[in-house]
């Protein structure tokens, strides 16, 4: 296999036609009557859905009244940070390129009018099925973020402030005074919004150790980060380096440290530059997330939602005491899940399941949870189509190797297994299962903040890498570059040195002068680098037991520590506990952040409208209006 073809670049395209430029139309208002002012912390492809969201809402809501947005960002509108365009063009997006779009349609439960627009295949000319790299993704976000400035009503300025918010004052009463970095005025606002996207977060105990300990004895330590902005030539050619994680930030860092320092692929075969350090490599599970399924659908979709739907939402918000994800959630998770594996099997399947669905459905309905196992082993022969969820979750937990080298081979066949199952549609339970976690998505960001625990299950088995990054991998460790660690994979220190044991080779340990944590920081509002979020916590912004920032989840509103929601100060994305699965979504998939963003650009344009009178005067601007 060669990567050299799946991850070439698509053909931008060019500067669009003037009639897609932003709408630049300032006009003079009276003294008495001053103009309308937002502004959004955070211009990546959350900013800039909420953007298109007031856009598409505005000729129902809002009088027409001047209005200032300034976006501020310290970088480009749009692409943000993550899908900046100055990135290496070896890192791919983690989707098919038909499965991304930034715009709504009318699987979109919303009260605002759908606005359809391409996907990134479509814009960008590139076959569905590719995996565009970043950078072509960071394209697409800057044009639709153009796209949805030139739909802004007339009279709409929109300001760019390349700066960093440092904190928001102003009572729940006044207009709102943000200060930037740099800036020796705030800029006012009569409403703000924090779509701030993925952030650093300040190390924790553990972190801080590490690191004093790397300091202290001549090490490398990196602790978790954004891989593309972490400095990585302090891990040398040749020498072992210990990574835990084997996620997408893993992914990652592989590809800069192979392909990035000049190595290739021929075929199924890695050629080494000579500059790749030795990635041992472990995580809790012990195993990459599984390949990205390979296939379409085809036939009959399950139903869903079947048993976890909004009227058992409801029914779990209305509870007094509050609800355990474990004892109250997860069994209507799981049925789910089970319910859409099932229904495809049998639809699509039979010949591989005793009985008929209709028959099995019923009984599977009224099945307690203890109950199923036997229901599932009297219809459904074969173990291999039955659905197990915690071996899913636990694949290697009663898997011990008798040594390193037997340990690399059976994660080979591990690796080499999934990759059959997930590009074979003989297999396509495995996508219904899929589908049925997106609904059920929908279902729990209702429900708030669940823990950490459901979202590192989720992007295990829907939100893996691309199936040719899984078989680079293969070829990796084939060479020796890549040596697996396996499960329960822990770090210690001693004499000068990291060391790396884990559950699946018991007694064996690994050292190395360099550790790298290979997982996205977890920014809790307490630790999270960003001072705007700290200083909004200190000033009496509710955070969840897991340190996200406390949400109204009708419209984004900012709770304090009492429940109660500021008139004045909105949040999207995911540092509050109403996160989405991401900024941006598959096509006719219901589109969660697409329902925030709609409900909050109403609630905004609709306070925009008839706001209180401002008590704080309007500063003059210096920043030149976005172009």
């Amino acid at each position: 296999m060669s990567s050299d073809t799946l991850a070439k670049s698509a053909v931008v395209p060019g500067t669009p036609d003037r009639a897609d430029l932003p709408r630049i139309v300032p006009q003079r208002r009276p003294a008495s009557a001053p103009r309308a002012s937002l502004v959004v912390v955070g211009a990546g492809p959350r900013g800039t859905g909420l953007l298109e969201r007031i856009a598409a809402n505005a000729p129902e809501l809002y009088d027409g009244r001047g209005l200032d947005i300034h976006l501020v960002d310290p970088h480009p509108p749009g692409a943000g940070r993550v899908w900046r365009t100055r990135q290496s063009p070896l890192l791919w997006m983690n989707s098919h390129a038909e499965d991304v779009t930034m715009f709504t349609d009318d699987t979109v439960e919303m009260a605002g009018p759908v606005r359809p627009g391409p996907t990134l295949h479509e814009w960008a000319a590139v076959n569905g099925r590719t995996f565009a790299d970043r950078r072509t993704q960071g394209g697409y976000l800057r044009w639709v973020y153009q796209r949805a400035v030139a739909g802004l009503p007339p009279n709409t300025v929109v300001y760019h402030h390349a700066r960093r918010a440092l904190r928001v004052e102003g009572s729940r009463r006044e207009r709102q005074r943000v200060w930037l970095d740099g800036r020796d005025t705030p800029l006012p606002a009569d409403l703000v919004v924090l779509t701030l996207g993925h952030l650093d977060a300040e190390p924790d105990d553990e972190q801080r150790e590490l690191s004093a300990y790397a300091g202290a004895h001549g090490l490398v330590h990196l602790p978790p980060a954004f891989t593309a902005d972490s400095d990585l030539s302090a891990l040398r050619p040749g020498e072992p380096v210990l990574v835990r994680g084997l996620g997408l930030a893993f992914v990652d860092l592989m590809v800069l440290l192979t392909e990035g320092r000049g190595g290739r692929y021929d075929g199924d075969t890695y050629v080494p530059s000579g500059r790749e350090p030795v990635l041992y490599v472990g995580s809790r599970r012990g195993v990459p997330y599984h390949s990205k399924i390979g296939y379409d659908w085809t036939g009959e979709r399950p139903p869903l939602p079947r048993f976890f739907g909004p009227a058992e939402t409801e029914a779990l918000l209305a509870r007094p005491d509050g609800i355990d994800f474990r004892r109250d959630v997860w069994p209507l998770v799981g049925k789910e899940l089970g319910f859409a594996h099932y229904h495809r099997l049998f639809t699509a399947h039979p010949e591989r399941a005793r009985g008929d669905w209709a028959g099995f459905e019923a009984r599977y309905a009224a099945a307690a949870a203890h109950e199923r196992a036997a229901l599932v082993a009297a219809a459904v022969p074969d173990p291999a189509d039955r659905l197990d969820l915690a071996a899913l979750d636990r694949p290697l937990d009663t898997v011990r190797y008798g040594s390193h080298a037997q340990l690399q081979e059976g994660l080979r066949r591990y690796v080499e297994a999934d990759l059959r199952r997930r590009h074979d549609p003989a297999h396509s339970p495995d996508l219904a299962v899929f589908l049925a976690l997106l609904s059920v998505y929908g279902q729990l960001v209702r429900l708030g903040d669940v823990g950490g625990w459901w979202h590192g299950f989720f992007s295990l088995l829907a939100s893996g890498p691309p199936g040719p990054r899984l078989r680079q991998l293969l070829a990796l460790s084939r060479a020796g570059v890549v040596r697996f660690l396996g499960a329960g994979t822990t770090v210690t220190t001693g004499d000068g040195v990291f060391r790396a044991a884990g559950a699946s080779v018991p007694g064996a340990v690994v050292e190395a002068r360099a550790l790298v944590e290979a997982r996205l920081p977890h920014p809790t509002v307490e630790r999270a680098r960003d001072p705007l979020l700290r200083a909004l916590h200190a000033d009496g912004a509710a955070a969840t037991p897991d340190g996200l920032l406390a949400v109204d989840r009708t419209d984004g509103r900012v709770l304090d520590r009492a429940g109660r929601p500021h008139p004045r100060r909105f949040a999207l994305g995911p540092h509050t506990d109403a996160r989405g699965s991401g900024a941006f979504t598959r096509p006719r998939t219901g589109g969660v952040a697409f329902r925030q963003n709609d409900a909050t650009a109403r609630a905004v344009l609709t306070f925009l409208r008839a706001p209180e009178p401002p008590a704080t005067p309007h500063h003059p601007l210096r920043e030149e209006p976005a172009r």
